[in-house]
């Protein structure tokens, strides 16, 4: 498996990533399985806020393993804070994870539900310098995940990046994503899980706080079909759609999930 080409196939999806990416086979690795049962309820976990100044979005793009939103984050300009972290935390980009159809797509489980999609929101640490140093550092990084729920009465949230799903279609598109406020994403409920793992996708370093929303934001069909009409292949290959870009379940070993709620 050549190292740049990393994917969700058989010849090259996460059951093979630790050839080249030792770090997948780590004791801290992401997504995992919450169970309400053996979730600690922390009283002293803090509500976590977020400023995001929505001039700081920049560009949107198809990367053939996801639809990721780019902002600024040269400076404090959009901030995530509170919560189980110290200090602030500068968003760099959001993404998503999807199934093939509505019944699975999330990578996080919660008491063996699975979502239609997953959004991850990106913060890092800028007491370490750049967003390489914070890779390297067990506190560098926080993610918000946001589950997707396929329903009847989807919110307006999701629509401003699907709108621009026809821009990006094949891989290597970008468009630019300008004057986006990412905390309309948020569901009204503040409830969260946190516990310490990593990024899902190689090189899966260990350095991320998960903020993961108990409450899900919903979505229409019709816009999850449209996430599934982006293609993993180039504009002069054959349409090839881009769907289960989500990693299995990776062993807790030992990890404690805490809740902000009861």
């Amino acid at each position: 498996m050549a190292q740049s080409v990393w994917g969700y196939d058989s010849d090259n999806g996460p059951d093979r990533w630790h050839e080249n990416y030792p770090m997948a086979k780590g004791d801290k690795q992401s997504p995992i399985e919450i169970n309400s049962k053996d979730v600690r309820h922390d009283t002293s976990l803090a509500p976590w806020h977020a400023s995001y100044d929505p001039g700081a979005a920049k560009t949107i793009l198809n990367n053939g393993r996801t639809c990721r939103v780019v902002f600024d984050d040269t400076f404090d300009r959009s901030v995530l804070r509170g919560g189980p972290l110290m200090g602030a935390y500068r968003l760099r980009q959001l993404h998503l994870h999807w199934g093939s159809s509505d019944d699975h797509g999330s990578e996080h489980v919660i008491d063996g539900v699975k979502y239609a999609a997953e959004l991850h929101m990106v913060h890092w640490n800028p007491k370490h310098g750049n967003f390489a140093g914070a890779l390297k550092q067990p506190d560098g990084v926080a993610v918000v995940g946001i589950f997707l729920k396929v329903g009847k009465t989807p919110k307006p949230e999701m629509k401003r990046i699907l709108e621009e799903i026809d821009n990006i279609k094949t891989k290597g598109k970008e468009a630019p994503f300008q004057h986006f406020d990412p905390s309309i994403l948020f569901p009204k409920s503040r409830d969260y899980w946190t516990y310490h793992g990593s990024f899902t996708t190689p090189p899966c370093e260990e350095c991320i706080t998960w903020i993961l929303l108990r409450e899900p934001i919903e979505v229409s069909s019709d816009q999850m079909a449209k996430l599934r009409s982006l293609s993993k292949n180039g504009e002069n290959e054959p349409v090839n759609p881009l769907v289960d870009n989500w990693r299995p379940l990776q062993p807790v070993k030992g990890r404690i999930v805490r809740a902000s709620f009861k």
